[in-house]
């Protein structure tokens, strides 16, 4: 049980200083998909293969990782599954590098069908991301389309649409288009300790604890990222450049937010379906992470933000950890 110490500053979880700050976020479109298979080891490589490069935005088109691990009775084919998050800076991200990520990854592993995982047909979401509507034509006119009617949430049956595109096993199966819906990019918070060992046990403890958390994913390699950034370069070609606030090479030469003893900063990043899903996966990991290496050398959580410019979604550290914090706190409704 976390040790929360003091009711506004400062606050502390198991010795651990949590900085008076709060995580900047921004709008994003995001969508869900599931992907299954024969057995768990083919749906897995496709997942793996598919949630490939990425990591940001900023690079890679995408950001995108399974949210969770489904078993066969949480599938649409009663297979064993997972479930895939992925978030772009707007709905054409999505339109065009989601049937890219399917064509290669999802189409081409062994067994493999995939299906739309937002609740509620086109009636609740008409704004749509392509799958089967753009890979058919890999069939070369022997795909078949079928429209199969599904009872929602509400009761209400609404029709779906399939291809049956033919391959060297047998089908691939497909759901014509999926649902997005609106989403929030970049929460975060920033694990600060005396050592990397003490960061890297921190940093794991967090992740292994919001993996259990469903509408969140954090896409960075093991969900963390060393090379956090802030907005803006002495480079006119970028527009990101090395949190130097963070790095303690530059202790000297910076205006540093790290304390004299620390020599590692290491930044958990969050793209969530909602705000309230974001909030209980940064307090859940934040608890996490205190908790296991406070002992370790891990001295603080601070987290990063652009003083309000960059997104309209902020994340205040101290209230979401004593559970007051809401999206009103922003200015930030759904």
């Amino acid at each position: 049980m976390a040790d929360f110490t003091a009711a506004s500053k400062p606050l502390s979880i198991a010795g651990v200083s949590i900085k008076d700050t709060f995580a900047e976020a921004f709008d994003m479109k995001a969508t869900r998909l599931i992907v299954t298979a024969d057995d768990r080891r083919w749906c897995e490589e496709s997942a793996r293969a598919m949630c490939g490069f990425g990591t940001s935005v900023i690079a890679c088109g995408l950001e995108i990782a399974v949210e969770q691990t489904l078993s066969p009775e949480q599938t649409p084919d009663g297979r064993p599954g997972v479930a895939i998050l992925a978030f772009g800076m707007s709905g054409k991200d999505l339109e065009k590098q989601i049937p890219r990520r399917a064509g290669q990854c999802v189409l081409t592993c062994p067994t493999t069908a995939l299906y739309g995982g937002i609740p509620g047909g086109r009636e609740v979401h008409p704004k749509r991301v392509p799958i089967g509507k753009s890979l058919r034509y890999f069939g070369d006119g022997n795909q078949i389309s079928k429209q199969i009617h599904h009872l929602d949430a509400d009761g209400r049956s609404r029709p779906v649409r399939y291809w049956r595109i033919p391959v060297m096993d047998g089908e691939f199966v497909c759901q014509h288009d999926v649902g997005r819906v609106d989403a929030i990019g970049g929460g975060n918070f920033i694990l600060v300790g005396r050592t990397m060992q003490s960061v890297t046990i921190a940093c794991r403890a967090a992740i292994d604890a919001m993996r259990e958390l469903p509408g969140i994913i954090t896409p960075f390699p093991g969900g963390t990222t060393r090379s956090g950034s802030k907005v803006g370069s002495k480079y006119a070609a970028l527009f990101a450049s090395t949190n130097d606030a963070f790095c303690p090479t530059l202790r000297e030469v910076t205006s540093s937010e790290l304390p004299s003893d620390a020599n590692a900063a290491i930044e958990v990043v969050i793209d969530g379906l909602s705000f309230d899903e974001i909030a209980e996966s940064m307090r859940v990991g934040i608890t996490a992470a205190c908790e296991a290496a406070a002992s370790e050398g891990l001295l603080s959580i601070s987290a990063g933000n652009y003083g309000g410019k960059l997104g309209r979604h902020h994340f205040k550290l101290h209230e979401l950890l004593h559970g007051t914090s809401s999206p009103s706190d922003s200015g930030a409704e759904r």
